[in-house]
């Protein structure tokens, strides 16, 4: 299962059920996906296709919704 957290323009952010504990949120467009890190920092983990501008813009949209995709990492995951 992969829920779906946020949808802005292209970007879908979204968890898998089944990964890995520490807090963090896939992105995917058209173009692939990346994995942002959410703790500490907001920060980029990984990315599969994703253009260097994608990847600024996806990841601005990560720290500006942040409390957003935190919360809705604890009600999903529980904690």
């Amino acid at each position: 299962m992969s829920p779906t957290v946020l949808r802005i323009g292209p970007f879908r952010f979204y968890f898998f059920s089944r990964e890995e504990p520490r807090m963090h949120v896939h992105v995917e467009c058209a173009n692939g996906e990346a994995k942002f890190w959410l703790e500490p920092t907001v920060a980029l983990a990984q990315n599969y296709g994703l253009t260097e501008q994608q990847l600024k813009v996806a990841q601005g949209y990560v720290e500006t919704n942040a409390d957003v995709i935190r919360a809705a990492w604890k009600t999903h995951f529980g904690g």
